[in-house]
This record gives structure tokens, C-alpha cells and sequence, in this order.
């Protein structure tokens, strides 16, 4: 056996294999020193690479987001896409959620200033409005506080000072109640504006209530006119015709009256226009004959399945399928978001609940009528036919009460839909006023249409509203024997 300090080793001399034994003790050792010095040295460099390349990393990924990101409103639009697939989810680091984050917060930014801006120009114009008030220029104040409500319509301040400018320059209280009103449904500690709501709440209620007593006085004119007095039999046939041109103008359809009356009266196409205005025209007319049959004269409550059987006509034409059903998806109108369709037949019931309680039976009869309007319109019960359904439920219940069906012309929309707006903030006083003098307006046509004077002028043009007298509004043949055959009321 060898030794330990020996160790057999191979050497080739003279093409000889020859075996050697040799001293190692002191080579391995001095080998082992030089493997520990390597493999430290291999570690400290390991470590070093892997610290610089960490500080490397964070410097270039700063630099990165320090850079200037491109932007532009066509970069980032706010459309639905779809989350990606598993595959492609790591594809995005940091540095991409960083510059996304940081333009939707640019977009935030910008939004905000422009809304600062805007406040701040109206303020100015505010400003401007009082100066011109106190030196006297009463228009140039009118168009600078029309200018600051415009640009800022929820500024309390603004509405507060608008409302003190109508009241005292204008001597129009209740335009300047509403304009309080509104400065408190945005800031209800706002001092003035709690002053002079108080201080002006009575004026308004008196000024209602004449309003409607005046508007009985010519319902109670109207009723002592005989039922066969053929002014009246015209009156209402015209009425019926303006009613259907102008309820279905609202909702854009392009009918003029004449067009309106020959579709109504020989179902007979007109050219040029779509099978949807067509159909617009026909179910209204559907609706209008319906309720004159059926629910004018009825003596009882107000159900839901009365609504859908409305709705179920108007739509009739236009979409059979959605025809008297409530919506199933969501909609949205305007400012306004309805309830979603999970809620309709519950709230429906509180509507039906509401319309036949003691309550609301025993307000005035425009007002309740208004009400009505609103309430069904706010819910949005239908895809379709929200507006026509709930102003014939309005005229309706008027016709119930003896007063002529409301038409509210087309040319009158925007103060319509306005005052539907400041109801959904709270205050339903403009738009049941509204509704109040569209009825008075509709009374004094009747009135003058029947009265001695109207023959001395040419017949009425298609901007003149009519109502009907009692519950109805005839719609008659050639033959006026046959003209309270079908009645009814304005859209």
C-alpha cells in the first residue's frame, strides 16, 4: 500500500507506461488555498454585478417615466375592451400602467380646470351683472346673469343673485322663488337664498291659487256652452288633428298638420316620409279613441293594466313586440337616469298606489294631472313612448275633471322638457305651472273659437292650441251628426 504523502502517478517515458510515486502534501495544499481564493472572488463579483445591475435598472426605468408621453384625446377613448386573453396579461409592466394612470389623471386634471375656469368667468360675469344693475342697464345685466347661470347652473351665490335681480328689477317673484329654491337644492344652509325663499313662498302659493281659480272660472265658461253649438263640434275636430301633429312633433316627428290629417283621415301614405312617422301618427290616434271609448267616462280607479293598454296602442304600430311591457334593459334620457328594470314593476305599484289615493284625488285637478305626467315620465316605464303615454295619461285624468285635454306645442319643447330638468332637482312647481298655463291657453282658444268674434277672423293656423269643453274632444266625419262619436283630448 502507499503511504499518505504518496500518490501513484502515470508517466510516459520512452513510449514507456511507467508507475511513479510522488510527494503531494504540499501541492494539495497550496491547490486548496487557490480554489478558496477563486471561489471567493467568483461571489464578491456575483454580488457586485447584482447590485449594480439592480441600481441600473431602477436609474432606466426613472428615466423612462420622466420622458414625455405623446397625448391626444384619440389615444385614450373611453370605449368597452374586453379584458385580454391569460396569454398577453404579463405583456404590460409597471412602466405602461404608469403612463395610462397618469393620462387619465391629466384627463381628471384637465376637467377640473376647465370646470374652475368656468366658475371663475362666471363670476366675473356675475360681477359684471350687478355693476350694470345698479347703473341702470337692465338688459346688459339680464344677458350677464343669463351668461353666469349658463356657465355655472349650480352656483348658489349666482342663482341666489339672479333670483334678487328678477324679483326687484323684473317684479317676477315666482321666477325668482324658483331660482332660491334651486340655490338651496345645491347649498340648503345658503343664507340668502333661505331668506328670500321664505320671504317669497306666500306671494307664490297666492299667485298659484289665482291661477287655478281663474283657470276654473273659463273651465266653468267653457261647460255652459251646449254640446251641439257647432263651433264648439269644429273646435274640437281641430283640436283633435293639432293634438296628434303637435304630440308627435315633440318627439321629432316631421309631420306638418296637413300631412298629419290626411294620414288620421284616409290612412293614405305620404311620400317622402319614413313608415315610422306614419306609424307614430296611427297609434296615437289608436290611443286617443281608446281613451275617449273607454276610460273618460269610467267612474273608478286608475290601474296599471289602464297604462299599458294606453302604451300597448301608441307603440301598436310603431313596435308590436314592445307594445304595452315594461322595459327590460336600461335606459338613459339625457341628464336623467330612470330606475333600472328591476325596480318598474314595484315602483308602477306605488305609482298606481299614489294615483288612486285620497290624496292625490283630492288636489286640484291640474295639479294632479301635472303629477301624474311627471311621476310616470320620471319612472320610464317603456322602451319607447314614455313622453306620449304620460301626457295622455295627463289629459285624461283633465278630461276626467271636466277640463279640455292640454296640448303643448311643439314649438314650446324646450320649455317643456326645461321644466321637467328643475323637477328632477327637486322643485315640480315650474313644470306643474307650466301645465297650468298651457291649459288656461287652451281654454281661451276654446272660448274665442266659440265666441261671435272668432267668425270675423280667417281660420286658425297650425300653431294654435285648442282644447275641448266637458271631458272630450270630438273628432268627427263630414257629417258633424256623427262628430262626438270619437273624442278625445291632446297628447
Amino acid at each position: 500500500m502507499l503511504g499518505s504523502s504518496e500518490k501513484l502517478c502515470y508517466m510516459l517515458d520512452n513510449d514507456k507506461l511507467m508507475y511513479v510515486k510522488t510527494k503531494t502534501k504540499e501541492n494539495t495544499s497550496v491547490a486548496m488555498t487557490a480554489n478558496r481564493v477563486v471561489v471567493f472572488l467568483v461571489f464578491v463579483s456575483g454580488v457586485s454585478v447584482a447590485v449594480i445591475g439592480t441600481l441600473l435598472s431602477q436609474y432606466i426605468r426613472g428615466s423612462l417615466k420622466e420622458l414625455p408621453v405623446p397625448f391626444s384625446d384619440h389615444d385614450y377613448r373611453h370605449v368597452f375592451i374586453p379584458l385580454p386573453s391569460e396569454g398577453t396579461l404579463n405583456v404590460y409592466d409597471e412602466s405602461t400602467l404608469d403612463v395610462a394612470l397618469s393620462r387619465s389623471r391629466l384627463r381628471n386634471e384637465l376637467e377640473i380646470e376647465n370646470r374652475a375656469t368656468s366658475i371663475a368667468e362666471a363670476l366675473t360675469s356675475l360681477h359684471l351683472a350687478l355693476e350694470m344693475k345698479l347703473s341702470g342697464k337692465q338688459n346688459k345685466a339680464i344677458k350677464l346673469f343669463q351668461h353666469a347661470v349658463a356657465l355655472a347652473p349650480r352656483h348658489p351665490d349666482i342663482l341666489n343673485h339672479y333670483g334678487e335681480f328678477l324679483e326687484h328689477t323684473q317684479n317676477d317673484v315666482i321666477k325668482a322663488n324658483e331660482y332660491y329654491v334651486r340655490a338651496l337644492s345645491f347649498q340648503p344652509n345658503h343664507e340668502g337664498a333661505l331668506i328670500n325663499s321664505q320671504r317669497t313662498a306666500r306671494v307664490v302659493e297666492e299667485l298659484d291659487r289665482r291661477m287655478l281659480r281663474r283657470i276654473d272660472e273659463k273651465r266653468n265658461a267653457l261647460s255652459a256652452i251646449p254640446d251641439n253649438n257647432a263651433a264648439l263640434i269644429r273646435a274640437k275636430r281641430e283640436a283633435y288633428f293639432q293634438h296628434i301633429y303637435h304630440t308627435v312633433g315633440i318627439e321629432g316627428n316631421t309631420m306638418n298638420l296637413a300631412q298629419t290629417r290626411a294620414i288620421v283621415e284616409t290612412r293614405t301614405a305620404v311620400a317622402g316620409k319614413s313608415i315610422d312617422e306614419h306609424n307614430e301618427i296611427l297609434g296615437l290616434d289608436a290611443a286617443m279613441k281608446y281613451i275617449n271609448a273607454t276610460l273618460v267616462n269610467r267612474v273608478g280607479s286608475i290601474s296599471i293594466k289602464d297604462i299599458l293598454e294606453i302604451h300597448m296602442r301608441v307603440l301598436g304600430h310603431v313596435d308590436p313586440v314592445q307594445g304595452g311591457q315594461f322595459r327590460r334593459t336600461q335606459v338613459y334620457v339625457g341628464g336623467h337616469i330612470p330606475p333600472g328594470p328591476g325596480d318598474i314593476h314595484y315602483l308602477m305599484e306605488e305609482f298606481a298606489m299614489w294615483l288612486n289615493s285620497e290624496r292625490a284625488i283630492r288636489m286640484h285637478p291640474v295639479r294632479y294631472a301635472a303629477l301624474a305626467h311627471y311621476k310616470l315620465v320620471h319612472i320610464h316605464p317603456f322602451s319607447d313612448g314614455n313622453g306620449r303615454t304620460s301626457r295622455l295619461l295627463m289629459n285624461m285624468i283633465l278630461m276626467q275633471a271636466g277640463y279640455p285635454p292640454v296640448i303643448i306645442h311643439k314649438q314650446h319643447r324646450h320649455t317643456y322638457y326645461e321644466n321637467l330638468q328643475i323637477a328632477n332637482t327637486g322643485d315640480v312647481r315650474p313644470f306643474v305651472r307650466f301645465i297650468a298655463e298651457c291649459t288656461e291657453q287652451t281654454l281661451d282658444l276654446f272660448l274665442w273659437a266659440t265666441s261671435e268674434f272668432s267668425r270675423q277672423v280667417p281660420a286658425l293656423g297650425q300653431d294654435t292650441l285648442f282644447t275641448d269643453r266637458h271631458n272630450t274632444i270630438a273628432l268627427e266625419d263630414d257629417a258633424m251628426d256623427d262628430a262626438t262619436d270619437t273624442e278625445f283630448d291632446a297628447d
